[in-house]
C-alpha cells in the first residue's frame, strides 16, 4: 500500500490534511462522473438551439466517452512519471477550458469539440485522483472509509447528473450544464496546491509510440461500440473498426515487449487479481450502467414522468448508495474482506436486475421501482469499492497510477460496450414485437424487460468470475 507522509522531526507522520484533501478529490470524481450524465435531459434544448439531427445528438455523449476511455491509460502513466497532483491539476485546467468552450458553443462542431476535450481532461483527472486517494491514507480502516466516500461520490455523480441537468436546463439554460464546471474547476485548482501533497515522481520517459497505439486502439474500439447501434453490429464499419482496434492493440503489446520504459509494463498483469479484477469491474459497469439508463427511460417513457420527476425518483437510490458506501461498505470490507463483499454485491445487483426484468407497463414507483432500485443500490455499494481494491490490491507504489488507469479504463470501456449491446438487444426486441402487431407501449416495455434481463446475465457472469478468479490477499 502506498503511504503519503510528511517529514516531521525526522520521522514520517500521516498527512495531516488528508480528510480535507479527500473532500476535494471526491468533488473532482463527482464532477467527472456527473459530466457523463448531466447532458441527458438537456438534449432537446440543445437540439433546438444548435440544429442537431436526432441521430447526431448521441455524439454529445460519445465525444466525451471516446476521449475519456481512450486517454485513461496515458493519464495513469503520466501521473506515475510526473506526480499525481500535477496531472490532476493539468486535467482540471483542460476540463475547465473545455467546459467554457462547450458552454458558449455556437455550432455542433464547437460543442462536440468541447465535449471531447472535457473527456481528455477527465482522463487525466480520474487515475490521478484515485492515486492521490490511495496515497493519503496509511491505516487500512481509514483507507476503506476513504474509498467509501470516493465510491459514493462517483455513484452520486452519475445519478445527480440527471437531477441537476433537469433543474439547470429548466431554471437557467442548457449552457449552464457545462458552465457550472468552471467555478468548481477554479476552486479545485486553487485548493489543490495547499491540500494535495506533491507526492513522488519517477525518472523515465513517456512511451510516445506506445501511447499513440494504445490510445488509438481504445478510441477506435469505443467509437466502434458507441456507433454500432446506428451503423449495425454486422456492418463493415463496425467490424472493420474493431478489427483495426485489435490490430493496433497487438502492435502496442509488441512495442511494450521491446521498450525499456513502456507505457504499460506487461509485468503488471502478473500482479495478483489485476486481470480478473479489471474484468469484473468491466462487467460491473456493463450491468450497472444499463440499469440506470433503462430505469430512467422506463420512468419517462412508460410511466410518463417528467425529466425532473425522473431525477427525483432516482434520488432514493443515490442517497442509499452514498450512505452505504460511506457508513457500511468500509466496515464490511475490514471485517469480511473485499472478495466476500464483491460477490455479495454482484449477487444483489443481479437480483435487482431480475426484479426489473419483470416490470409491468402499468407499474408504480412504490411497488415496481423503489424496492428493486434500493436492492441495486445495495449491490453497487457492496461491489464497487471491493472491485477497485481487488484490482489494485497487489500493485506496487510506483504502479498505482497505471493500475488506477487500468481500473478506470476497464470500467469506462465496460460501460460503453455493455450499454451499446444491451441497447441493441432491447431495440431488436421492441422492433420484433411491433412487426407482430404489438402496441407501442407493450413493445417498448418488453424491450426494457429484455434489457434488464440481459444486464442480469452480465452481472451473474461477474459473480462467477469473482468467485473463482479473485484471490483473498492478506
Amino acid at each position: 500500500m502506498i503511504t503519503d507522509t510528511t517529514q516531521t522531526m525526522g520521522k514520517t507522520a500521516p498527512y495531516s490534511k488528508r480528510w480535507s484533501a479527500l473532500f476535494l478529490l471526491c468533488a473532482a470524481e463527482f464532477i467527472v462522473i456527473m459530466d457523463t450524465s448531466i447532458i441527458g435531459v438537456a438534449l432537446p434544448a440543445i437540439k433546438a438551439d444548435l440544429g442537431y439531427s436526432q441521430s447526431g445528438l448521441q455524439w454529445i455523449f460519445n465525444a466525451y466517452v471516446i476521449l475519456f476511455g481512450g486517454f485513461l491509460l496515458l493519464g495513469g502513466r503520466l501521473s506515475d512519471l510526473f506526480g499525481a497532483r500535477k496531472i490532476f491539476m493539468w486535467g482540471f485546467g483542460i476540463l475547465s477550458a473545455a467546459s467554457l468552450l462547450a458552454g458558449v458553443a455556437w455550432s455542433e462542431a464547437a460543442l462536440n469539440t468541447g465535449r471531447a476535450l472535457q473527456g481528455l481532461g477527465s482522463a487525466f483527472i480520474a487515475p490521478a485522483a484515485l492515486t492521490l486517494v490511495l496515497s493519503k491514507f496509511t491505516d487500512p480502516k481509514e483507507l476503506n472509509k476513504a474509498l467509501g466516500f470516493w465510491g459514493a461520490s462517483a455513484a452520486a455523480g452519475g445519478s445527480a447528473g440527471v437531477f441537476l441537468g433537469g433543474a439547470i436546463t429548466e431554471w437557467l439554460s442548457w449552457h449552464w450544464v457545462f458552465l457550472i464546471n468552471i467555478p468548481i474547476g477554479i476552486a479545485v485548482l486553487f485548493f489543490s496546491k495547499n491540500l494535495l501533497f506533491k507526492g513522488s515522481t519517477q525518472k523515465g520517459k513517456v512511451d510516445i509510440t506506445g501511447a499513440i497505439f494504445a490510445t488509438a486502439a481504445l478510441i477506435l474500439a469505443v467509437y466502434a461500440i458507441v456507433s454500432a447501434e446506428g451503423a449495425g453490429w454486422k456492418s463493415l464499419q463496425t467490424i472493420g473498426l474493431l478489427a483495426l482496434s485489435i490490430l493496433l492493440l497487438i502492435i502496442f503489446l509488441m512495442i511494450q515487449k521491446q521498450k525499456k520504459e513502456p507505457l504499460v509494463p506487461l509485468s503488471i498483469f502478473k500482479v495478483p487479481n489485476l486481470s480478473p479484477g479489471n474484468l469484473v469491474m468491466a462487467l460491473l459497469a456493463a450491468a450497472w450502467i444499463p440499469l440506470w439508463f433503462f430505469l430512467n427511460l422506463y420512468l419517462q417513457q412508460t410511466l410518463h414522468y417528467s425529466a425532473f420527476n425522473s431525477g427525483l425518483a432516482l434520488l432514493p437510490m443515490t442517497i442509499a448508495i452514498m450512505l452505504l458506501m460511506v457508513g457500511v461498505t468500509g466496515k464490511l470490507v475490514t471485517k469480511f474482506g473485499f472478495k466476500t463483499n464483491l460477490i455479495a454485491g454482484l449477487m444483489a445487483l443481479t437480483a435487482s436486475l431480475l426484479l426489473f426484468s419483470m416490470i409491468p407497463p402499468d407499474g408504480t414507483f412504490l411497488v415496481n421501482v423503489l424496492p428493486a432500485s434500493l436492492l441495486g443500490a445495495l449491490g453497487m455499494s457492496l461491489a464497487y469499492i471491493p472491485g477497485t481494491i481487488a484490482s489494485m490490491s497487489g500493485s506496487k507504489p510506483e504502479e498505482t497510477g497505471l493500475a488506477s488507469g487500468l481500473v478506470n479504463t476497464s470500467y469506462q470501456v465496460g460501460s460503453a460496450l455493455g450499454l451499446a449491446i444491451v441497447v441493441a438487444i432491447s431495440a431488436a426486441k421492441t422492433n420484433a414485437l411491433k412487426i407482430t402487431g404489438a402496441t407501442d407501449t407493450t413493445a417498448l416495455n418488453e424491450g426494457f424487460q429484455t434489457a434488464f434481463l440481459s444486464a442480469a446475465v452480465v452481472s451473474a457472469i461477474a459473480v462467477i468470475l469473482a468467485a473463482f478468479s479473485i484471490k483473498s490477499l492478506k
